[in-house]
């Protein structure tokens, strides 16, 4: 399986620590502050807000505070000024890494990033080095063990999705990006919540590693998205379905 949905099991097994929640708050607000910056403030006419609020709602995000972080967005009230960077990065066993940020500040995350990707057996590439192994794709995420992926995969692919997979846990449905709301809508039309939903960057093939290169990878990749400023990390990595990532 990708490393996207394994990273995703994974993430969800961590998501119940407090801490972690407010980290996800401050990741989402981000996301719905630039959104609506770029698309305006109507979730409807703005599929990348629609998501972003989405994701908002998952994490039971408060109403007030997804107003606000629209807001801001939109100029009604004062907000920090974000800019999206995506950094090209090699991992242990030179896996490709997509790192997705929104910041205020290029230079401290820049070398942050630098700095993480260093202590984890990895180093920053050169612009172009590992995006051309990826492709924009929609992807929708549920809980299989809430939702039937033989009735996901019908609505799914009457709606226009390219796949439909179940590993550890998580059942993916993959769209092309401009089928991305068509199919989100059919399925939420269909009573399936889904857990994530959003255009993320997918490896069009993998690789694989040992057990002790794939846990270096996977702990890297959990330590760049820790960080406040990465909203996303995409990898190529590919993770056996029973691998499990110990704590550290």
């Amino acid at each position: 399986m990708s490393g996207h949905s394994k990273w995703a099991s994974i993430k969800h097994k961590k998501g119940a620590l407090d801490a972690k929640r407010g980290q996800a708050f401050t990741k989402v607000i981000k996301e719905i502050t630039i959104a609506s910056r770029l698309g305006g403030g109507d979730e409807e006419a703005n599929p990348r807000l629609r998501t972003a609020i989405l994701k908002a709602k998952a994490a039971n995000m408060p109403k007030d505070n997804i107003e606000r972080a629209i807001k801001k967005g939109t100029g009604e009230l004062e907000g920090v000024n974000y800019t999206e960077m995506t950094y090209e990065a090699y991992g242990p066993g030179g896996v490709a890494l997509l790192v997705n940020t929104l910041t205020d500040n290029k230079n401290r995350t820049a070398a942050d990033l630098r700095n993480l990707l260093t202590k984890g057996g990895g180093n920053l590439g050169e612009s172009g080095s590992v995006a051309y192994l990826f492709k924009r794709k929609g992807v929708i995420e549920f809980d299989a063990t809430k939702h039937s992926e033989e009735e996901i995969f019908e609505v799914a692919l009457d709606a226009g999705a390219e796949d439909v997979a179940t590993s550890s846990g998580v059942i993916e449905v993959t769209t092309g990006p401009d089928d991305f709301l068509k199919v989100l809508d059919a399925l939420q039309k269909s009573n399936f919540e889904p857990t994530e939903a959003e255009i993320s960057m997918v490896p069009e093939t993998t690789v694989s590693l040992d057990r002790e290169k794939t846990a270096k990878a996977l702990r890297l990749i959990e330590h760049l998205d820790e960080h406040d400023d990465v909203q996303s990390v995409a990898s190529n990595l590919d993770v056996p379905d029973d691998f499990e990532l110990d704590e550290e």
